[in-house]
Formats: structure tokens, C-alpha cells, sequence
């Protein structure tokens, strides 16, 4: 085996991540930044609410009109960011879910069970407690009120208070709370809605209707969609319907896929006319294939997550959260059943509801079923989903006015405050524990989701260290490519600092981009069929801009391979079967780009650089050490 080549200067990380992770973007990009400016406009909420109380509410009852001819909407700003803004809110929520069912995992359908229940049981227990607190008063139509976790908020807050917490955690949480939403929508559609015009609302149906045909019949505009949605939208309103659920149902049915090595390759012969012939028709047709290539789920996430995350939400909070606190309110608080019900409801049912009946699914199914992390983990998403803040307060709205509204509001902000300490006071507390009994705790014992659709072979795969390694890593890679030829340095600062990893490459040559990939490839299993694969597997990542006939028989005659032998395997291509069999693979996991990587069969999202890799090598050790 050849000595390690010195690091480029970026060796570190891609040229994607050199360029695009900034801190104000890395900021941007997580939860927890969107949680810190949502509390950040609820507290300004506060503030603007007790400085100046008469200008906060005489703000958001400012009329505002949209007239089209003889028709017009007239809605204070109130209601157009609870009713209008908030629609872009719940899409996302709704494309966040269709992306769990189509990719994450909920892609397993036996996955679906578990948390549906235990988004079921979080909201029946906060719901029942509440009644309990209100039953036959007049508060007690505010049942709503103390059901639903805000799910943005409370994974920003779960990303505050435990930082190091396993990424199964989060999505774990999410499709939790994706059916938390998804019922909060319904009762809101439902129980909260207005006197019910039925005209409209058949309109609306039957506009929701021709979307779905359009959509079947493969239409691409999304001009034609957001026409039809905000027509929708309209019809909802004037039914006395909450519109919002409108976005919630325009985010289910938008799929979400993988790109595939077809489409990608399409792009390319577009992009390659467009650089032999550079006019304006042709950049049209370009970029339109390049945009088809990615699903319309990621690129709707893409346009609309930042916008919710840092404006519509905060300025949903901005609207909503300002209450005058007194001492009067105060006192009332103390002994409302409104409040005492939501605070309890959210501190004490959610907890008891998600994790309480996780464990009786897993009881009753002697642990076929069972959470994909531990049980502290189970425990601490219960708590955090105590935040029930933007739905919360959108329920409140419809259910509450005048005094009752803002103890209702007062409850929601207590609980919210008071999931969040009880979280972390948890994975502090759980942070104490040895090491082994801490990774059980938080990651559980259930197997994950393989993507690896062929598992690796030790008497067929290329392997780079230890064949009964804890870890193993999984490249598709093109010699040709230079985002793998700036992977490779991070591989083996990986292999050379964990010595239970093994390193697996398989070709995936891109034939549409790189057009010496598929020789190259060929090359280094003839150098293969010498027992000098790896050594050629260097030096062509090494030189990716010299792989002609003439530059590869140079490398052979470098490692002192037999010339005649190589020269007739190259000439016959006999290693092209060998590299047609790992494209196969590849199509099989749906692996379209290079490189990409799989971690213990688990493909793995995000950028390579030594430390998302190193992060992403050690869960999953940490997750072999409790299997085994």
C-alpha cells in the first residue's frame, strides 16, 4: 500500500462546503437558530405588549384589503398572518412530512406504526388532563389549546438543551410530531372553523380535485399550482373553514425523490449544448433540466423553510404572544383552570402520553416494535413537545377571547418555558451516566434502516482496513471526479484515526461529465487483477487530470505491474463487467452523484468533511457497540 498523498490546502472539506458553510448560513441552516429568533420575536412580543399595550393591538387590527374587480379579501393583519402567512408554515410542515414518508424513515412502512400512536397518545393525555382541569365550564371548548407541539420550536429548543444528542433524536421526534400536525390541522379544520358555507367549501374541494388530476398528468408549473392553491385558499376562507389547511394538503401530495442518474445525465447533455451554443433559448431549456432533475418536494423545502423558519413563524409569535402581564393576571393565573390546565396538560401529559404509550406499543408487541432510540431519548421528546407554541396559540385565537385569551397565552409560554428546563435538566442529569449505560439511554437497541441495497462482499469489494471493523464506510466514487479525489485525504485521515473502520470503494464512473472515468475505472481493476488495486487507486485519484491510455500505462509500469497483461486487459476491456455490476448497485440504492457515501449501510447526508464524517463514523460505532 502506497504512503498517504499530502492534503491539499481544502483537503478538509468539499469545494461545496469550503464555499457555502459560512457561520451566518450555518446559522441560518439549523434549528437552533430558528428557535433563538423565534424567542427572540416573542419576547420583543412581550416588551412591545407592556410598553405600549394600545399600539400593539391597534397594529395588528389594521384593516388590510386585496381587491380583484367586484371581489375582495378584507382581513385585519391579525388574521392575514394567522389565516394567510401561516399557510406557507403548514406546507412546509406537510412537505417535511411527505419527505419522512418518501425518504426518511418512514420510507420503512412498519415504521409508521409507533409513532403515530405515540403522536395519538401525546395529544389524547394533554387532552384529557385539560378536561379534567375545565370539564363542564366554559373554557372547556378550549381543549384544542393543549394538544399540539410546535414542531419547529421545540426541535430548535431540543437542539439548545441537548446539543450531542443523537440525529435519530430529532427525526424520531419529527414524525411525531408530523402527526401531531396533522391532527391539530384536522381539529382545527373541524372544531374551530366558523359557521360553515358548504358552496364554498365545495368549491374548494373541487379545485383541490383538479389539482391532484393535474398533478397526476404530470404538470410541472408551479405557477399553475400556486394559482390553484390561493384560489383554494380563498374558497376555504369564504367557507368559514381555517384556510391553512389548505397548505398542509398542498405539502402531502408534493413527493420526494431521489435524482436520478437518468435525469442528471439529461441535464448534462443540455448544459453541454448550451456551452457549445450559449443563447438564451437554449439557457432556458437548460435550466429547466436541471430543475426537473430535483424533486419538487426539495426544491419547494428549499424556497419556502428559511422564509417560514425566520419571518412567518416570528412574526406569528410577534402577533400573537404580546400580552399584558399584571399582577392581576398573575394572581388569576395561579388559579385559572385555563392556564393550570394547558401548563399541566403540556409539562406533565405530553411526556406521559408520547413515552407512556411508546413503551405499551413496544410491551404489547414484545419489542418487534419498539422506538429507534432509548428510552431517556423517548422520554426527553416527550418533554420537549411540551412547547406547544405556534399551534398552540393559533387555537387559542379561535377558541378565546379577552381575559380567558390571555391566560390561555400565559399557560402556553409557561409551558413552553418549563419544557425546555425540564429537557435539559434531563440530558445533563443523563450525561453523568458510564459511557455504555448513557449510549443505550439515548440510542436504544432497535436496527436502523439499511440503504445499501447490496451489501458489501469481502471476496468481491475493494476493503481498506480491518475486515471485522465496527464501522464500515462505502463510497461510490469516479476517478474522474474531483469532489472525490478532495474526499479521499478525509477517508484516510478516517482510516488512519479510528482502527475499526473499514473503507469500501465501488465505481460509479460519470460517463455524461467525465469522459475518461469509465477507463480509469477499468484500469484499476486490471491493476486489480495483479493485487494492485489500491496502490492504482491512488495514483489515478492523485493525477485525475492525466487518465488517457498512455498516462494509465505509465502508472502500471509505475507499480512494476506485467505491461503485456494490463495493455490486453485495458484493450479488452475485461473489467468492465466488474465496474457494470457496481452501477447496478448503485442504481439499486439510488445513487445518482459522486461521491457518496455509506455509513454501516445507512447512506449518509451532508457534506464529507473530516468532521461530519468523523461525527456520523462514531454514532454509528456507538450504535454497533450496543448491537453487539
Amino acid at each position: 500500500m502506497t504512503e498517504s498523498r499530502e492534503a491539499a490546502p481544502f483537503s478538509g472539506r468539499t469545494v461545496w462546503a469550503w464555499n457555502l458553510k459560512t457561520p451566518l448560513r450555518e446559522f441560518l441552516r439549523t434549528e437552533t437558530g430558528s428557535a433563538v429568533v423565534l424567542l427572540s420575536a416573542t419576547l420583543l412580543a412581550l416588551l412591545w405588549a407592556n410598553v405600549d399595550p394600545s399600539s400593539y393591538e391597534h397594529a395588528w387590527h389594521t384593516v388590510l384589503s386585496v381587491r380583484l374587480g367586484d371581489s375582495k379579501v378584507s382581513l385585519d393583519l391579525r388574521t392575514w398572518v394567522n389565516s394567510g402567512l401561516m399557510t406557507f408554515f403548514f406546507l412546509v410542515v406537510g412537505l417535511e412530512a411527505r419527505r419522512e414518508f418518501d425518504l426518511g424513515e418512514l420510507r420503512d412502512r412498519r415504521r409508521v406504526v409507533l409513532p403515530l400512536i405515540a403522536g395519538v397518545g401525546g395529544m389524547v393525555v394533554p387532552i384529557a388532563i385539560y378536561l379534567a382541569a375545565n370539564g363542564g365550564g366554559p373554557a372547556a371548548h378550549g381543549w384544542g389549546t393543549a394538544m399540539s407541539t410546535d414542531t419547529a420550536f421545540a426541535l430548535g429548543m431540543l437542539s439548545l438543551a441537548a446539543a450531542k444528542l443523537p440525529a435519530r433524536m430529532h427525526a424520531y421526534l419529527l414524525t411525531v410530531t408530523v402527526v401531531d400536525d396533522l391532527v391539530a390541522l384536522a381539529v382545527i379544520g373541524v372544531a374551530y372553523s366558523k359557521e360553515v358555507s358548504f358552496t364554498p367549501l365545495l368549491i374548494a374541494i373541487l379545485i383541490f380535485a383538479l389539482i391532484l388530476v393535474i398533478r397526476v398528468l404530470g404538470v410541472r408549473y408551479g405557477l399553475v399550482y400556486a394559482l390553484l392553491g390561493v384560489a383554494a385558499w380563498v374558497a376555504m376562507l369564504k367557507s368559514g373553514v381555517e384556510p391553512v389547511v389548505i397548505g398542509l394538503a398542498m405539502g402531502l401530495i408534493t413527493y420526494a425523490s431521489p435524482a436520478a442518474r437518468t435525469d442528471l445525465e439529461r441535464a448534462s447533455d443540455l448544459f453541454r449544448l448550451f456551452r457549445e451554443q450559449p443563447t438564451a433559448e437554449l439557457a432556458r431549456t437548460a435550466t429547466t433540466g436541471l430543475t426537473s432533475a430535483i424533486s419538487p418536494n426539495e426544491r419547494l423545502q428549499l424556497l419556502y423553510h428559511p422564509w417560514t423558519s425566520y419571518v412567518i413563524v416570528p412574526l406569528f409569535a410577534l402577533a400573537n404572544a404580546g400580552i399584558t402581564i399584571s399582577g392581576d393576571l398573575l394572581i388569576r393565573a395561579f388559579t385559572s383552570p385555563i392556564t393550570l390546565g394547558i401548563l399541566i396538560a403540556y409539562v406533565v401529559g405530553k411526556p406521559l402520553g408520547i413515552a407512556g404509550s411508546t413503551w405499551l406499543v413496544t410491551r404489547l408487541t414484545r419489542g418487534r416494535i419498539r422506538p429507534p432510540v432509548g428510552w431517556v431519548a423517548v422520554t426527553g421528546g416527550g418533554m420537549i413537545a411540551g412547547i406547544g407554541f405556534t399551534v398552540s396559540l393559533l387555537i387559542a385565537t379561535l377558541a378565546f377571547t379577552g381575559t380567558e385569551l390571555e391566560e390561555a397565552k400565559l399557560g402556553i409560554l409557561g409551558s413552553a418555558l418549563a419544557a425546555s428546563i425540564l429537557t435539559w435538566i434531563l440530558f445533563r442529569a443523563t450525561q453523568m451516566l458510564p459511557t455504555r449505560t448513557r449510549l443505550r439511554a439515548l440510542m436504544g437497541t432497535a436496527e436502523g434502516i439499511v440503504d445499501l441495497a447490496v451489501p458489501v462482499d469481502p471476496d468481491r469489494d475493494h476493503i481498506r482496513g480491518p475486515e471485522e471493523s465496527l464501522v464500515t464506510v462505502v463510497e461510490y466514487g469516479d476517478f474522474e471526479c474531483p469532489f472525490c479525489g478532495q474526499a479521499e485525504p478525509v477517508v484516510r485521515e478516517l482510516l488512519a484515526g479510528y482502527g475499526d473502520v473499514r473503507y469500501v470503494w465501488r465505481h460509479l464512473p460519470l460517463h455524461d461529465v467525465h469522459p475518461h472515468a469509465q477507463l480509469a475505472a477499468e484500469a484499476s481493476e486490471a491493476a486489480a487483477e495483479q493485487d494492485a488495486f489500491w496502490e492504482m487507486h491512488d495514483i489515478l485519484l492523485d493525477h485525475q487530470g492525466d487518465l488517457t491510455v498512455r498516462d494509465l500505462i505509465r502508472y502500471a509500469e509505475q507499480l512494476e505491474l506485467d505491461l503485456e497483461r494490463f495493455r490486453r486487459d485495458l484493450r479488452e476491456h475485461s473489467g468492465a463487467s466488474r465496474v457494470a455490476e457496481d452501477l447496478d448497485s448503485a442504481d439499486l440504492s439510488s445513487v445518482s452523484g459522486t461521491p457518496t457515501f455509506f455509513i454501516n449501510g445507512r447512506r449518509h447526508h451532508g457534506a464529507y468533511d473530516i468532521e461530519t464524517l468523523t461525527a456520523a463514523v462514531r454514532a454509528a460505532k456507538a450504535r454497533a457497540v450496543i448491537s453487539a
